[in-house]
């Protein structure tokens, strides 16, 4: 049996590139949120007399990818709490997957429940 991708109807086409678009421009917003994170502590630590101290982008980058796995998860972003621990499990699996798949790491995702 061979698997074939569907036609997409032009409503679909549509509903498609709408997204595509907001997902780009989201995707462009946190990078330039990001860069401006940067720009602003080097900015105050500089103020301060400490510039070698100023958090680099992958600093601000796991701030927010914390605030999006509480998110994802339903938990307050502030506090930590709450959230599902159930799509706790599947989120982490999933980036599991994906280093595994994606960039060979030496990693065994959690087994699928």
């Amino acid at each position: 049996m061979t698997k074939s991708c569907p036609v997409l109807t032009q409503s679909e086409r549509q509903t498609v590139a709408v997204i595509e678009s907001a997902d780009k421009a989201l995707a462009n917003a946190v990078s330039v949120a990001l860069e401006e994170a940067v720009k602003q502590a080097a900015e105050g630590m500089r103020g301060i007399g400490h510039e070698e101290s100023a958090p680099a982008l992958s600093y601000f980058a796991s701030v927010i990818h914390q605030r999006m796995y509480c998110l994802m998860c339903g938990a307050d972003p502030d506090t930590l709490e709450g959230g599902d621990p159930e799509i706790a499990y599947h989120v982490i699996r999933n980036s599991q997957n994906i280093a595994r798949h994606y960039w060979s790491a030496d990693i065994e995702p959690y087994p699928p429940r």
